[in-house]
């Protein structure tokens, strides 16, 4: 267990979320933490629904005088994007996380902490375990593989759910109601490659350093794209052939490292000299990657230069980060692409994410990517496609949550919408009437091996979440 001295009535939130933090829980990969929420409802009778997404709906009755009140959602997702900095060597797919508390931080061993969004599993199961706090008729919903295009929110059966008014548990700044966001989809696309037999030396290319971030909420602060930079690179060292170029971990992450082998013709201190001069380019407000260059043995296989130069070209000739703003709303990113994973075999495989507010956008830059696509040789293949989250002038759970926050704080909660896909599109377009608030204690550089959760917030929202459940 997590040992936090300041934790108040938040100590189950800490222990479920240690509890849960064992279980590894990578997105696809969710059946153990589906089982431990089953085994947790047949512990304490409470009526479950599990799915072959491996969702699970667990159901708590109302205390005593909450009987007449509205039914409450809270909901969640169960996967968490693995990522890891240099050098950590143990599998995150069969060990889980090892947390830390560093003040009043808690953080993982070098690897992402899984905050997103296991706090939200945490808070829910606190309720459910609980004897002593009073709530409605209560339905904590924890869905599957969010991070790979929300796909457990998509294939879930929503017709046994009570609640018309839910609580998502998965934004990451205190205080900050999140009331809309945009939809969006995975695009794929997959290049032919030509290889060829070679004898030659081989070179490793490796980009680092960058601050990466999520790809909804990161992407409007111009953070480099490693797999864009990297490409940058080859195509400045001339006729490369590559034997391989790998970077990112997931389509909804901005990739912070790439690693390239290539066979060149020119020596070490060619490409070094070349390196030199494009990394001088660089503003001096923007972020600097850290390069490593260096020969790495011989190659008896590579990409033909042409092969090469088509896939590097591709590269650079597709967009990412932010397309469009948005003309309605100050500050608002209304269209991005991010290419957020890059792998070679047979093929070349670029995955990435696209999102906007508006669908007739969405399906605009999807075409243009496709266009792109196909102008180098490359198959384009769509899927988790998503629908936004329209802002809702009248909302009964907005109304109230923000009267209680008032209450509770003196002060006014913040409310917008964002640029990242949320699931409350989905249960949005799924149960006829939903109202909706996605809301969470602060949590940082979530996605990164630096992600941390604030323990002080995690129990004001706790605190909060209880008022909340009181009022409605």
């Amino acid at each position: 267990m997590i040992n936090i001295t300041e934790s108040k009535g938040a100590g189950k939130v800490f222990d479920f979320f240690s509890e849960i933090s064992k279980i590894p829980r990578g997105s696809g990969n969710t059946k153990g933490i589906a089982d431990y929420l089953v085994s947790f409802a047949k512990a304490r009778s409470l009526d479950f629904v599990r799915d072959e997404a491996d969702n699970v709906i667990i159901k708590k009755k109302a205390t005593s005088g909450y009987e007449s009140r509205p039914a409450v959602i809270f909901q969640g997702h169960t996967d968490m994007v693995l990522n890891k900095a240099e050098g950590v060597s143990y599998d995150m797919e069969k060990e889980g996380v090892k947390l830390i508390v560093d003040g009043d931080l808690i953080r993982a061993d070098g690897t992402t902490l899984g905050a997103d969004n296991g706090i939200a599993v945490a808070y829910a199961l606190a309720i459910l375990d609980s004897d002593d706090i009073p709530h409605p008729d209560f339905e904590a919903v924890f869905t599957s593989d969010e991070e790979i295009g929300l796909i457990g929110a998509t294939a879930l059966d929503c017709s046994s759910l009570k609640g018309r008014l839910m609580i998502n548990l998965d934004s990451d700044a205190e205080g900050i109601f999140t009331a809309g966001c945009a939809g969006g989809r995975r695009v794929d696309i997959s290049l032919p490659l030509e290889y060829e037999a070679v004898r030659a030396k081989k070179y490793t290319l490796i980009i680092d350093g960058l601050k990466g971030g999520h790809s909804g909420v990161e992407i409007n602060k111009g953070r480099t794209n490693a797999v864009k930079r990297i490409a940058d690179y080859l195509y400045a060292f001339g006729d490369t052939r590559l034997v391989s170029l790998d970077g990112g971990v997931a389509d909804n992450a901005i990739p912070s490292s790439a690693v390239a082998e290539f066979v060149s013709e020119h020596s070490l201190a060619e490409l070094s000299d070349i390196a030199d001069k494009l990394k001088a380019t660089l503003p001096s407000g923007a972020e600097h990657e850290s390069i490593t260059l260096a020969t790495s043995g011989e190659a008896d296989t590579a990409l033909t230069v042409k092969s090469s130069k088509n896939l590097v070209s591709l590269i650079r000739a597709l967009p990412t980060g932010v397309v469009n703003m948005s003309r309605d709303i100050e500050g608002q990113v209304e269209t991005s692409l991010n290419l957020g994973i890059i792998s070679l075999n047979d093929s070349a495989s670029l995955s990435f994410s696209l999102r906007s507010s508006k669908d007739a956008e969405k399906e605009e830059l999807a075409n243009r990517v496709k266009k792109i696509a196909a102008g180098y040789g490359a198959e384009i293949s769509e899927h988790g496609d998503y629908p936004g989250w329209e802002y809702k002038k009248d909302s009964y759970l907005r109304d109230t949550m923000c009267r209680v926050y008032k209450e509770m704080y003196g002060k006014d909660a913040e409310v917008i919408t964002i640029h990242a896909g949320l699931e409350c599109g989905i249960f949005s377009d799924k149960i006829e009437g939903l109202d909706c608030i996605s809301m969470g204690p602060d949590a940082y550089d979530i996605h990164t091996p630096s992600e941390r959760l604030s323990v002080s917030s995690t129990v004001r929202v706790w605190e909060y979440l209880l008022e909340v459940l009181k009022n409605i």
